[in-house]
């Protein structure tokens, strides 16, 4: 497993090839304005003008979906004797060498739950195979997010045990499993299963993080020699090994956390391969030290990136270190260092289309010396490569595709109010001119890329004509920890900065106009999209944005909501810091909210979401026609007002709804509202296959 993959805080495990297998099979949940069961009627009403255009749109994400169900994932496991698979409402397996006439049920989730948990829709999360193939642990939650639960299941017996509120497990031996236990949107202890012959288990406390910005995960080196428990903050880490050949399994402490020091390891002949932020200018560099002594008194440096270029991810293959890379350009590369040579590293050049890689974390009998991972981008699907290190040889079994004569990758750079560069990928097709529709992602917190996965609506939307932005402002992590650092607290002015400067540069290029414009954000990327639109609101005809954290000078006022404490070094503490209160006022979207034209705007939020305050986005939605309203009363403007809807599903948290239907749902709405607000005439109905 990657070794920063594995530390990121809002994980969401569901696969893309699950969620294409069931768009007729999952049972139909229609997601229900909040606003229609709360004295907010007008938000009921909101959404009414959009009820035929969502049907339509529908119809064409399912066929899309169904275009692309096929495309490759890493959602099997392969052990030393069979692969294990999802179908269904259950785990099978199918042996690797005899065919067996029909899979071999393994788990069915009916067998975990009881009473009114009955009625319930379950999915798979993770699935992991002990050493010797005795044990598979597996777990699920339901369909609202509400329950987590592990299932611990002695393969070829009917014995299962489980295990409530897990969010990360790894096999320790094939008796022995190492889990942490998620309470609200902390994670912060380490537990140890020990499973007896007999049947029984012995559950005991083996790390207990004291910090409480701290979220502990645990994970398997890629030889699977060492359990790695690590222990990730803001700005710092700490790291503690489990030799899993030592009888004692206990965790040993690599390097004691220090301030705005983060560190990943990986096992690699008794010695360990670190990626720490130890490199000039605070950056992620490769160290060495011995498992003997792996404090960073010892850490020896194998590998600093050249200028300009930034370390993202780190895998030990065999006796390589393999590193994805950002180049100068904006551009994704591998960087292989042969770990007893590593003066004769080289570079491979991926894709220039690639916009993100994703590696497969071997089974328990998949230790060869490759590494195979999944490239793409918004609107490229999934394209499966083996990098074989020892031969410098990367290969993909169809070839590797260039951009269609239609359709362009472009990398921009775009020059923000202080000077500094700010990258911008572009998709579209070749001849793009002012009339060009165009979706702006943006997001800009937290040293966290903008999401680039693909995604089937965002590909329908390129075939229909429509240019995609993602803007890579400061604040997020595309260029580096320092890219994080300079949008912090009192920085945090220059993320706005940024977006304003990228719409600038592309309305300049003669790509679409303000006119033909959406912005699109999520979770903490409201925040610069909302503060351009209370600076420059004609800068673009819509938003839409999910999740949306809208009221942050409250919220850093409030110590008492679930992530306020933790996100101060991010955000600044108003309370504490005179300095701080006033940055956070001078750009919070809703503190900022004056009489005058706003784009139209769909905020779409989750009645459970326990990260982003419900109750900033109504009050902000409510201020927001206020102010509307003032102005069109005071104004003589002419031409219809904006339009603002709020759309607040049940059942649903941070992350949006699991459920298939649901999430068609929502992305048909969404699809509505661009093409209603910008006046566009919505294609066709697709036609319908014969059977």
């Amino acid at each position: 497993m990657s070794v920063l993959a594995a530390l990121r805080f809002a994980a969401r495990f569901v696969t893309f090839r699950s969620r294409c297998k069931d768009v007729f099979a999952t049972k139909r949940v229609i997601c229900r304005s909040f606003a229609k069961e709360t004295p907010l009627d007008h938000l009921g009403r909101d959404l009414e003008r959009y009820k035929d255009l969502k049907a339509r749109f529908k119809r064409h994400l399912k066929a899309i979906y169904s275009r692309f169900s096929n495309v490759p994932d890493h959602s099997a496991v392969y052990g030393r004797h069979h692969v294990y698979f999802l179908e269904g409402n259950g785990i099978y397996r199918m042996g690797k060498r005899k065919r067996e006439s029909e899979p071999e049920r393994v788990l069915d989730l009916g067998w975990i739950c009881s009473g009114e948990e009955e009625a319930q829709e379950w999915t798979v999360q993770r699935m992991r195979l002990s050493p010797q193939e005795k044990h598979l642990a597996a777990t699920v939650k339901t369909r609202d997010g509400q329950t987590m639960r592990c299932a611990v299941v002695r393969l070829g017996q009917s014995n299962i045990l489980t295990l409530d509120d897990v969010f990360s497990f790894e096999w320790a031996t094939d008796e022995v499993l190492f889990y942490t236990i998620q309470e609200g949107v902390k994670c912060q202890n380490v537990y140890r299963l020990d499973l007896t012959q007999n049947g029984s288990a012995i559950i005991r406390s083996v790390y207990e993080e004291s910090q409480p910005d701290v979220f502990v995960e645990v994970s398997l080196s890629r030889d699977g020699r060492a359990l790695i428990i690590t222990g990730s903050g803001r700005s710092s880490s700490e790291v503690s090994l489990v030799d899993v050949s030592d009888p004692r399994l206990e965790p040993v402490l690599v390097q004691a956390r220090r301030p705005d020091m983060l560190y990943h390891v990986e096992h690699w002949r008794r010695h360990l391969i670190v990626l720490a932020n130890t490199g000039p200018g605070r950056e992620y560099q490769v160290v060495k030290a011995p498992l003997s002594d792996p404090s960073m008194t010892s850490w020896a440096a194998i590998f600093t990136p050249r200028r300009g270029t930034v370390l993202k991810d780190m895998d030990v293959v065999g006796d390589h270190c393999v590193l994805v890379a950002v180049t100068t350009g904006n551009q994704l590369e591998l960087v292989v260092v042969p770990l007893s040579r590593p003066k004769e590293a080289y570079t491979l050049q991926l894709p220039s289309w690639a916009s993100v890689v994703e590696s497969k974390r071997p089974g328990c009998a998949d230790q060869r010396g490759a590494l195979e991972f999944l490239i793409s981008s918004p609107v490229r699907p999934p394209l499966c490569c083996h990098l074989y290190p020892e031969e410098g040889r990367l290969s993909s079994g169809s070839g590797f595709p260039k951009d269609r004569a239609d359709y362009v990758t472009a990398r921009l750079t775009a020059c923000s109010r202080d000077g500094t560069s700010i990258p911008v990928t572009l998709f579209h097709e070749a001849a793009c001119t002012k009339d060009t529709p165009l979706l702006v992602h943006v997001y800009g917190a937290y040293g966290r890329d903008v999401g680039m996965q693909f995604c089937p609506a965002k590909r329908f939307l390129l075939e229909q004509g429509w240019a995609l932005a993602y803007c890579h402002i400061r604040g997020g992590g595309e260029r580096g920890l320092a890219w994080h650092r300079r949008a912090r607290a009192e920085g945090k002015r220059r993320a706005a900065e940024d977006l304003q400067a990228c719409l600038s540069h592309i309305f300049s290029s003669g790509l679409s106009s303000p006119s033909r414009t959406v912005l699109a954000a999520r979770s903490a990327g409201a925040v610069p999209v909302g503060a351009l639109c209370n600076r420059r609101p004609g800068m673009m005809r819509a938003v839409t944005l999910q999740s949306p954290f809208l009221d942050v000078l409250a919220t850093m006022e409030d110590a008492k909501l679930p992530l306020t404490v933790e996100d101060r070094e991010e955000w600044g503490d108003p309370l504490a810091n005179p300095q701080h209160r006033l940055s956070i006022a001078s750009y919070c979207p809703l503190h900022n909210i004056t009489p005058q034209w706003y784009p139209s705007m769909l905020l779409t939020a989750y009645a459970d979401d326990n990260r982003t305050p419900l109750a900033g986005v109504l009050k902000y939605a409510e201020k927001l026609k206020e102010a509307l309203q003032t102005h069109f009363s005071a104004a003589a403007e002419s031409g219809p007002e904006p339009n603002i809807v709020v759309n607040i599903q049940p059942g649903a948290n941070h992350m949006g709804p699991d459920d298939w239907e649901a999430i068609l749902e929502e992305e048909a709405l969404h699809l509505a509202f661009l093409y209603k607000e910008l006046d566009l005439e919505p294609p066709r109905p697709p036609r319908r296959r014969r059977s």
